[in-house]
């Protein structure tokens, strides 16, 4: 193809407008303003917060984190300073941040308390949207019994965006028979997006103290390893659903967030590189700017979907 003019880089989810299709995503971007001095947040598309529950929670014991051949297994434990800590001391600097986007990622332990989160988040400023955690697979509560239950999924759904003043996006397990049915039954609760895929349920063993090599046993695996995977279950999500998908999970450079959007997504998250390489969400993001420059793409939103049978 012939190289075009500067491409527009914008791209909607649910109504609310991004710069680019790149986003931070959460658990591996701290609540953002971590990283102000770091790279230019005015580049990327949005950060996802960590999760926010409504009381602080420490997380699991160490270890928690190791490194893989091709990522990573975490079991961090939804560690959080709690909604209310994070209105009072983070969303103010958050505030301050020019020309990004802040999305809020809740979860709770029952309906109640996404609920409870959601309702405290809607009295204040600086949040775009919601991504509702029904799929971390690290809590022994119900995270994963909200992501692989099609029926409390969409009675999850139901119960938030009854209470929510912004636009809601439910992140998904992967540890799932069918992505698409989960997909739906999130679309059929009032979902405005589905983002996928959060980690895969993964185990490592030190067969010299015959110990599991993470104090929780099982841990969410991550990073390259996934994408192929990743890319499938967007594709399968997008050929379910009307609602926008974003997808995540391996993205490491501009060509892995153009298989996902072609595959379906219209935004993408980048996770695990964070970890490698701080700036590695700023770096994606201006190569898929300029992916699209040499490809004559004038419109990054055209990438969705556009996979050839």
């Amino acid at each position: 193809m012939e190289k075009t003019g500067v491409p527009d880089m914008r791209v909607t989810i649910a109504g609310v407008e991004l710069q680019s299709p790149v986003i931070a995503a959460s658990g591996t971007f701290g609540y953002g303003i971590e990283f102000d001095e770091i790279l230019s947040l005015q580049k990327i598309g949005a950060f996802v917060t960590k999760g926010l529950s409504r009381a602080p929670m420490e997380g699991n014991q160490a270890p928690r984190l190791i490194e893989t051949s091709a990522g990573m297994m975490n079991a961090i434990g939804l560690q959080n300073v709690g909604v209310e800590a994070f209105i009072e001391k983070k969303l103010p600097e958050i505030r301050k941040l020019r020309g990004t986007v802040c999305f809020a990622n809740v979860f709770g332990f029952t309906i109640e308390d996404c609920v409870g989160v959601v309702e405290k988040l809607n009295e204040t400023e600086g949040v775009a949207l919601y991504e509702l955690n029904a799929s971390c697979p690290n809590t022994r509560h119900g995270g994963m019994v909200f992501g692989t239950d099609p029926g409390l999924l969409e009675e999850l759904t139901q119960r938030v965006k009854a209470v929510s003043r912004r636009p809601l996006m439910v992140k998904l397990s992967p540890n799932v028979t069918s992505i698409g049915a989960m997909a739906l039954a999130a679309e059929r609760g009032g979902a405005d997006a589905v983002s996928l895929v959060n980690t895969f349920v993964s185990m490592a063993i030190d067969i010299e103290t015959r110990k599991p090599r993470i104090k929780n046993v099982t841990a969410g695996l991550s990073g390259p390893a996934i994408k192929p995977i990743a890319v499938r279950m967007v594709w399968e999500a997008a050929r379910a659903v009307k609602i926008p998908v974003v997808g995540m999970g391996g993205i490491l450079r501009a060509e892995d967030a153009v298989e996902f959007m072609m595959a379906g997504a219209t935004a993408v998250e980048v996770g695990t590189a964070s970890y490698a390489d701080p700036r590695a969400v700023e770096k994606i993001a201006t190569g898929l700017r300029k992916w699209c420059e040499a490809h004559g793409v004038a419109k990054v939103s055209d990438l969705t979907g556009s996979l050839s049978s």
